[in-house]
């Protein structure tokens, strides 16, 4: 069975900035570029998902990647 805690998101700026995304087991977490970790509710995730998406912020790109296999929340 996939869960949310499978992927890993990014989103990235023109300029090559990264921010990954993260499911854990108590919720989500934001790593920013400079290794910054914020926690984010699911609705607070959205909100920076869906600009990019609706390409509303043409310099931001989203990418989902699947987490290796050992990385996951809940091993």
């Amino acid at each position: 069975m996939v869960r949310n805690a499978d992927y890993v998101i990014y989103i990235t700026t023109k300029h090559g900035r990264t921010w990954s995304h993260l499911k854990e087991n108590d919720g989500w977490t934001r790593t920013g570029p400079n290794g910054r970790v914020h926690r984010l509710s699911a609705e607070q995730l959205l909100s920076h998902l869906l600009p990019p998406l609706a390409a509303d912020q043409p310099g931001l790109s989203v990418r989902v990647e699947r987490r290796p296999r050992g990385e996951d929340a809940d091993d």
